[in-house]
Order: structure tokens, then C-alpha cells, then sequence
């Protein structure tokens, strides 16, 4: 194990930190939302508010872990500020010497990636870090760090908003006028937070709900099914062909065909359906409180609509699975039922709908 060194501004950036005052304060809302939406965004069980005082690093806010502070020689925090500018990304600390033999790394909570986005000031003093770990090797993608980014310079900017207010407090003789900034402050803060979670949810390309929110609503429609003996099925919709459609036309063509199939789904679904992109050129569609018959009859549509487009390059079809829940169904055996049905329409020469045989 390698203990990371003083910071090269070691003695300012001690101070910039004490003049915060946010050491060993209560847990606030504002900086839980903020390491919820790093965990979500970045898929990691844990998520960390930490700073790096002398002798210890402090979580202000936390997801996934009980500790409320480790030594600083243990921190992976303690290498990430050492560069401020830059995210410090482990991709496996069992790999890397300067973690391989932290107990952190051998013993509870078993780290093995770490993602760091250092907390920088103005001045360019690192406090610390939001991070997200996993006891599992992995990367995060370009639009994660871009994330993990962000959400950085939103824990920034709460920070320097306390510190703002410590002052006005101190300054300000009008009482109103502190009061009506923080709210200002703390709206748009709120409304930062909102876009972000949104964008968590969301498929960057298609607008439509991603895999993440289709696997949370899939399990809550699959418990209110079962708990109210309520219909539930799922389609699953693959676009024919369209590793040909992209090598003919190339990406930015193959893009702008899945953003209008994913449009056409949308504007013939109902209110009470979800449609997500499931992965690829393949998407899904829930539907509540549907039986096999209507599941069939709205696949179909779907269908319609798509083949008949217009279409600028050449016709779009697309093959559907169909497949209901039954009593004993689980989320992973209604998928793998649409899947084989999905799997069959294209075996019997594609732009069909197919339905899954009944379970037994």
C-alpha cells in the first residue's frame, strides 16, 4: 500500500477547508440527493461526500456505507486531490499498488473500483471528493464522468453557498434579503438536481426511458399484478436488419431511425404504458393491466405504423415478441419469454408480431 503524500498546497488548502465549517455537521438533505444521484447515475452501491481533513477523511453525506470516517492514509481520496483538475479513476485496486494491500481493499468494504471527482475551489485547493465505489473491478463510461463531473461542482456549489450565507449572516443587517437568496439559490439547486435525476432515467439517444427505469417499473408492475390479479404483459421490439441499415447508410442514418421508431412507439402507446429502450436497436414495451389478446392487437399496431413510416432511405420494419405474465412469473421469465418470441418472428422471416406460447 502506498499513503499518499501532502498535497503540494497542503497548508492553504487545510485552511480553505476549516473556513467552510462543514466538518462534523448534521446530515442535510441537499448533499444526500447529490451522492443518490452520483450511486444511481454511475450504477455504483456506494457513493461518498468525502474531505480530507489532517489526519482523517470526513463523509458529509454517504450511500452504502455505515463509517463515517476512515484515516487518511487509507483514503483513495487522499491520491484523488492530489490532482485536482482530473477524475481518478481505479479500475480494479487489486491491481493497482497503491491499493492492492489497503485494508480497505482486503477487508470490508471490499473496494475494488473507485471513481473520484476532486471538490476544487476557485482558487484551486482540492477539500476532497464525490465519489463512487464498487466492490466489484469495472469502468464507468463517457457520460458517467461527464456525470460524476457535474454532480462535483454541484456539492461545490453548495458548499460555497454555506460559506456565503456564514458571511451574509455575519454581514447583512436586511434578514429578508439573505432569506429570499438562499431560496433563489436553493430552487435552482433543486431544479439542478431534478434534470439530473431525469437524465439518470433517460436514454441519451431516444428520449425514452432507459434499461434502468424499464427494470424498476417492470418490477413494480410485476408486484402490483400479482398482489391484484391484474393482467401484465411486455413486448419486445427489434429493428430488422439494422447492422445492414447501418453499414448501407451509415451511424448518424442508423441514429435517426431508431429516435423515429422510438417516436412511433411512443405516439401509439397509451398513457398508462412505458416504452424504453431496452438495449441496442432493441426496445420494450410494458403494458398494464393487458392480456395476451390486447398485448397482440397493440403489437401489431406498432407494427403498422413502422412499416408504413414514411421512411427517407428505405422502408423500416420491425419483429415484436409478445408474452404475459402468469401467477408464478418472475421479471427475468416474462423477458425471456418475449425474447423467445422476439426470436421466433425473426426466424420465420421478420416484420411479424409472434406471441409466447402460455406458461404451464
Amino acid at each position: 500500500m502506498i499513503v499518499a503524500p501532502p498535497s503540494a498546497d497542503e497548508q492553504t488548502r487545510i485552511a480553505a477547508l476549516e473556513e467552510y465549517r462543514i466538518l462534523d455537521t448534521l446530515p442535510e438533505r441537499v448533499y444526500d440527493d447529490l451522492t443518490y444521484l452520483a450511486s444511481r447515475i454511475c450504477g455504483a452501491p456506494i457513493a461518498l461526500i468525502s474531505l480530507v481533513d489532517r489526519e482523517r477523511q470526513w463523509f458529509k453525506s454517504k450511500v452504502g456505507l455505515d463509517a463515517s470516517e476512515t484515516s487518511r492514509d487509507l483514503a483513495f481520496c487522499a491520491h484523488a486531490i492530489l490532482r485536482p483538475d482530473d477524475l481518478l479513476i481505479v479500475p480494479d485496486a487489486t491491481q493497482d499498488e497503491r491499493f492492492a494491500q489497503n485494508p480497505l481493499v482486503t477487508n470490508d468494504p471490499n473496494i475494488r473500483f473507485y471513481a473520484g471527482a476532486p471538490l476544487k475551489t476557485s482558487d484551486g485547493s482540492a477539500l476532497g471528493t464525490l465519489c463512487v465505489i464498487d466492490r466489484e473491478a469495472r469502468e464507468l463510461d463517457d457520460e458517467q464522468k461527464k456525470a460524476l463531473r457535474a454532480l462535483s461542482r454541484q456539492v461545490m456549489g453548495q458548499l460555497e453557498l454555506r460559506k456565503a450565507v456564514a458571511e451574509l449572516q455575519h454581514q447583512a443587517s436586511d434578514l429578508q434579503q439573505y432569506q429570499e437568496r438562499l431560496e433563489r439559490y436553493q430552487r435552482r439547486l433543486e431544479e439542478a438536481n431534478e434534470a439530473l435525476a431525469a437524465r439518470s432515467r433517460t436514454d441519451a439517444l431516444t428520449q425514452l426511458a432507459n434499461r434502468a427505469s424499464f427494470d424498476e417499473r417492470l418490477e413494480e408492475e410485476m408486484h402490483r399484478s400479482q398482489r391484484h390479479e391484474h393482467a401484465l404483459s411486455l413486448l419486445l421490439v427489434d429493428v430488422d436488419s439494422f447492422k445492414a441499415f447501418n453499414d448501407e447508410f451509415g451511424h448518424p442514418a442508423g441514429d435517426a431511425a431508431l429516435k423515429k421508431v422510438a417516436k412511433l412507439l411512443l405516439e401509439r402507446s397509451r398513457t398508462s404504458d412505458l416504452v424504453a429502450r431496452f438495449g441496442g436497436e432493441e426496445f420494450a414495451v410494458i403494458l398494464p393491466d393487458t392480456d395476451l389478446e390486447g398485448a397482440t392487437i397493440l403489437a401489431e399496431r406498432f407494427r403498422r405504423v413502422i412499416e408504413t413510416g414514411p421512411w427517407e432511405q428505405r422502408s423500416v420494419t420491425v419483429s415484436i415478441g409478445a408474452a404475459v405474465a402468469s401467477e408464478s412469473c418472475t421479471c427475468r421469465t416474462l423477458i425471456d419469454r418475449a425474447d423467445q418470441a422476439l426470436y421466433e418472428a425473426k426466424r420465420q422471416g421478420r416484420n411479424r408480431v409472434v406471441e409466447a406460447p402460455s406458461a404451464a
